[in-house]
């Protein structure tokens, strides 16, 4: 068997965003992972909070190695991971919450549409939304060091680059979410929390 896929970032980044998770999806119980990548984030915040069902989804490539962390991992609450192209069909399963790192900066903006559209398909009445990643605010960046990124994602894929944080949120709000919590992360990240149907709204 060959090694399991590793991401430093997600050795890094997983307990500051398991505080926003434990703070934010107490109440839910199905939780739909978009972009899993390696699977490590799956297999650390599905042992931590196991009233979750924790549903790992990426695009058929990472298929593989999400499913190896979740098989070593042997965690009851982590099924087998689902192929998802954000562009593509959805589960017609709904789910109490969503959750994306590192995602719509690598992705077209077509893409982060397509996104938001299928998380609004999927999110049961209430719900919450989580995404983490560098965002830009008022059309500036947040640091030097998310220019540089920007830069290499340009050179990468044209149609990638660090979101506007007010376009995202657009988006939120055009499926009926509100912004409740913006959380400054490591490495200049943010990690953002939408909700919709409860008296945040």
């Amino acid at each position: 068997m060959t090694a399991k896929p590793y991401s430093p970032a997600c050795e890094r980044n997983r307990d500051p965003i398991l505080e926003v998770l434990r703070r934010h999806l107490a109440d839910a119980r199905t939780v739909l992972e978009i972009g899993s990548g390696t699977g490590q984030h799956a297999v650390y915040f599905a042992a931590a909070l196991p009233q979750l069902v924790w549903q790992c989804s990426d695009r058929a490539p990472y298929l593989s190695g999400i499913g190896q962390w979740l098989d070593e991992a042997g965690l009851p609450n982590t099924p087998a991971p689902l192929e998802l192209d954000v562009a593509g069909r959805w589960p017609l399963q709904r789910f109490d919450a969503v959750f994306g790192a590192n995602t719509l900066h690598i992705m077209g903006w077509a893409a982060v549409e397509a996104f938001f559209r299928g998380v609004g398909a999927v999110l049961e009445d209430n719900a919450t939304l989580v995404v983490y990643g560098p965002f830009n605010y008022g059309g500036d960046f947040t640091s030097d060091s998310n220019r540089e990124f920007e830069q290499w994602l340009k050179a990468r894929d044209p149609a990638s680059g660090i979101r506007d944080f007010e376009a995202v949120d657009a988006l939120a709000r055009g499926i009926g979410m509100r912004l409740v919590e913006d959380n400054a992360m490591p490495a200049n990240n943010r990690c953002l929390v939408w909700r919709r149907g409860d008296n945040t709204l």
